[in-house]
């Protein structure tokens, strides 16, 4: 699975550097067998922002560079939705962070706890994000892909916050940086990805990608 997602990253057209940044030594042997370049980090890091934040520092970036915090849990995302990240923030100075979602209909999906719902405004700043049923429109709602990309400076101030209390109510860490004033820009793509959050996510990744494949080479 991260060597699928390696793959998407090195695959998008606008993005210069690809690492796994780890704190376990069985993934970095994974990544070095497969040809890609892993970074370890400590293991006191609390989420995967701490982890890209400390490895961006550690390798100098600037205060502008922009900095995608991909997880390795995401196989089935398209090269250009991480193209369309990076884009976002060039084009637009005053936005701090992007983030994806993907417009969905259903109540099976808005009714699950464990599919974040986003809201956002016209200009495609992010209003809100939840858990519970969160409606943009009558019949639909947006699914929110959780791929963050920074400008390094605002993710080194993220990462000094302390969690918010909207952060602990949702458990989602996104709404540390709404509550403290950050601009998400939110992109929303066309195509649904699946990302791999409980054991039965890797049957159903593993069939799309022979679908694929066979569609590649048939």
């Amino acid at each position: 699975m991260i060597q699928h997602v390696w793959e998407v990253a090195r695959a998008s057209k606008r993005v210069a550097q690809t690492l796994v940044a780890t704190d376990d030594a069985a993934i970095r042997d994974v990544v070095n067998e497969f040809g890609g370049q892993a970074v370890m980090t400590s293991t006191e890091f609390e989420s995967g922002s701490d982890r890209v934040a400390w490895v961006a520092a550690e390798l100098g970036a600037g205060p502008d560079s922009i900095v995608i915090n991909l997880q390795g849990d995401e196989p089935l995302l398209a090269p250009e939705a991480l193209d369309a990240l990076v884009q976002v923030l060039e084009q637009n100075p005053d936005a701090q962070m992007a983030t994806l979602a993907v417009k969905k209909s259903g109540d099976e999906e808005l009714h699950n706890p464990n599919v974040v719902k986003v809201v956002f405004g016209r200009s495609g700043e992010a209003l809100y994000f939840s858990r519970a049923p969160l409606r943009s429109g009558s019949g639909f709602f947006f699914k929110h892909i959780g791929v963050y990309a920074f400008r390094y400076a605002a993710l080194q101030s993220f990462c000094r916050l302390e969690p918010s209390p909207l952060e602990q109510v949702e458990r989602l860490e996104q709404l540390r940086a709404l509550q403290n004033g950050f601009t998400i820009q939110v992109i929303p793509i066309a195509e649904d990805t699946v990302a791999v959050d409980l054991p039965g996510d890797i049957a159903l990744v593993e069939q799309v990608l022979k679908m694929r494949t066979e569609e590649r080479h048939p």
